[in-house]
């Protein structure tokens, strides 16, 4: 059995409570690792372009408010 069996099989025996408490710590795990990985994207030059055509879109009129 994988590790990730393992994890599935133990969630689903977890109560409402847990099953809530869980929930709310893997949200912020998740966020924190997806913060993380944009951080060392952006340090490493790996969203440059996506960043320089965004900016060329709003210099050149292009963009609109949200």
């Amino acid at each position: 059995m994988s590790k990730v069996e393992s994890i599935e099989r133990e969630i689903v025996e977890l109560s409402s409570t847990e099953l809530a408490a869980f929930r709310n710590w893997f949200r912020e795990f998740d966020a924190e690792a997806w913060d993380h990985q944009i951080e060392e994207d952006a340090r490493s030059g790996k969203l440059d372009g996506l960043a320089n055509t965004a900016l060329k879109s709003f210099q050149s009129g292009s963009c609109s408010e949200l």
